[in-house]
């Protein structure tokens, strides 16, 4: 696993080579200067033990001066060289996880949640971008600052630096312990952090449904609940790195105690010189903040770590509808005829088909409705039309031409699908309108509002087309909002739409006069799926479905007088008008 993330990190890296390698060329030369600068300490203090000279103080004060300045601007050059590294992954990083789940499959989304997934796609980079930047610096600082100050100090005096170093393994020790523990309660925060931020999410996006069933007390008890977990993981691991910190510099610190200690008898005796003394302890005291660092840069290392694994889950999954190895691009207009030979699709895990060897024709221009009980397989047909759900090889054609061998971007593009719940973005409704079509002329789009009878709604409204619809189209009405949304549908110049129940909002009058309004404007294969029988009576034809399977065809004149299915549903729904009315 730990070679796993490393692979991981120097992916990451790999595109910013020559940046990371000017940033650790600079670390370099940082160092140098850091052992440098107390050798020429020493080489003072022990020259002026023979001989005060000023001119001899001042040359070598503005050199010391000199040598600071330098290793101050270099540590400034290599510090933005790293810490633009860590941006410039975080920037590139959210921009290819945005990219990936924009591929998926709508079910795994939904699954997984879109709170759970912001929190990745946010807290969890910018994580790593401190993984990349500030813990990777931190890294080759410490590994720096410790092969090259040691071999000074130890060529300066072995004991004493021997002495002094004694405690540095019990630091490590200390490090590798609270290590693991660190993890753990790193990734117990971040999952409580995404549960938090996918209630929030939810709860913002139903706020109309808690207010109608008065659940307010009840979301506030379980966002406590969520919340309390959130505090609790963070309190647990500010405790652990509230303990490790002080702990770590006080060890280290006894180091330099050690040294004091044993360095004035070693000066007594003549082992070592005032000026080597100083610099030894100037070597401790160069490698205390950075042992002491060790505990912060771990802490952070390890939040990256369990966040490098959080985003690297959102970006190994891969989606289940892709192109095939034989798909290829539509090179011709398509006509608009559809065939289903026994198309049988059955879900993950059930037991039952939810098509059972679906057969029909549907020739170019014409209006088809689709009609049968709940759960008879109508939204099943049109997901697979649109390739949403998986498909088997061979059962499904669009002008003769089978759907799994056309490329999804054009399948998509010729099949215009309008869902019972129709999504609308926070925009205008001439946005929503064109969202399929983002450079649509004005006119465009009112030709799809009339289409679509919309066109007395947005006239009435005071903004008109420029009536902002809110988040997920609140301020619309049901029927608005699928009537938008068939807007959109028919503006794409797709040669067949699909309407999965789309009118249901809609009373029977409204949609009798947007179906009118399609046939008359449009040359396009629409198929109507739909509960609206009175809908269907003025289609081309009816396809009936039962168990997933075609039941009954023909038009509706001739389907009411036989004694099937559509007769049952048909009398069913004028028993409904007349208890309505």
């Amino acid at each position: 696993m730990k070679n796993l993330k490393f692979k991981v990190i120097s992916k990451y890296l790999r595109p910013y080579k020559k940046e990371f390698l000017y940033g650790s060329l600079a670390l370099l030369i940082v160092n140098i200067l850091s052992v440098v600068i107390p050798l020429e300490v020493k080489n003072i203090i022990d020259q002026l033990q023979i001989g005060f000279s000023s001119d001899f103080v001042i040359s070598k004060s503005l050199w010391l001066i000199l040598l600071a300045t330098c290793m101050g601007l270099i540590r400034l050059f290599s510090r933005q060289i790293v810490f633009g590294i860590g941006r410039k992954v975080e920037v590139n990083l959210r921009q290819k996880l945005f990219d990936h789940l924009l591929i998926q499959d709508p079910e795994w989304i939904q699954k997984k949640g879109s709170g759970d997934i912001i929190s990745r796609a946010t807290s969890d980079v910018e994580n790593i971008r401190r993984l990349l930047g500030f813990t990777v610096l931190s890294l080759c600082n410490i590994v720096l600052a410790y092969s090259l100050t040691i071999p000074s100090m130890y060529a300066i005096n072995k004991t004493l630096t021997i002495s002094a170093l004694m405690i540095f393994p019990l630091i490590l020790g200390i490090v590798s312990l609270f290590g693991g523990r660190m993890v753990n309660q790193r990734k117990v925060q971040q999952e409580s952090l995404s549960k938090l931020s996918d209630l929030i999410q939810e709860d913002l996006s139903g706020i109309s449904a808690i207010k109608i069933y008065a659940q307010e007390i009840a979301e506030k008890k379980e966002f406590n609940l969520y919340n309390k977990a959130y505090r609790n993981a963070a309190i647990k691991l500010a405790r652990t790195a509230s303990t490790l910190f002080p702990l770590l510099q006080g060890i280290s610190s006894i180091s330099l105690l050690i040294l004091l200690g044993l360095g004035t008898f070693q000066l007594e005796n003549g082992f070592i010189s005032i000026g080597g003394l100083v610099a030894l302890i100037l070597y401790v005291e160069r490698l205390v903040f950075p042992t002491a660092l060790l505990g912060f840069t771990l802490n952070t290392f390890q939040l990256g770590q369990v966040s490098l694994d959080r985003v690297e889950e959102i970006l190994q999954n891969n989606p289940n509808i892709v192109d095939g190895t034989d798909t290829k691009n539509l090179k011709k207009n398509i006509n608009g005829s559809l065939e289903a030979k026994d198309l049988t699709i059955r879900y993950p895990g059930s037991k039952f088909n939810s098509l059972n060897g679906l057969n029909f024709k549907i020739k170019p221009g014409e209006l088809i409705a689709i009609v049968g009980p709940v759960g008879c397989g109508k939204t099943t047909l049109a997901k697979s039309l649109g390739r949403t759900i998986e498909i088997p090889k061979g059962q499904l054609f669009l002008d003769d031409i089978d759907i799994k061998n056309i490329k999804l971007s054009d399948l998509r593009k010729n099949i215009a699908i309008v869902p019972q719940e129709a999504f609308l973005f926070t925009s205008t409704i001439s946005e929503n309108i064109r969202f399929g079509e983002p450079n649509a002329s004005k006119k465009l789009v009112q030709k799809s509002a009339i289409k679509a009878g919309l066109i007395d709604d947005i006239n009435n409204f005071p903004q008109k087309f420029k009536t902002i619809v809110g988040e997920r189209g609140i301020t619309l009405s049901g029927g608005q909002r699928q009537r938008t949304a068939l807007g959109r549908a028919l503006l794409v110049d797709s040669p067949i739409v699909v309407l999965d129940d789309a009118l249901a909002s809609v009373d029977n009058k409204t949609a009798s006069r947007i179906i009118d309004e399609m046939r008359e404007r449009s040359n396009k294969t629409i198929l109507m799926i739909s509960h609206q029988l009175s809908v269907a009576a003025r289609c081309d034809r009816v396809l009936v479905i039962d168990k997933g399977v075609i039941v009954q065809e023909g038009i509706h004149k001739k389907l009411v007088k036989e004694n099937g299915l559509y007769k049952q549903l048909w009398e069913r729904e004028l028993a409904t008008n007349i208890i309505k009315s």
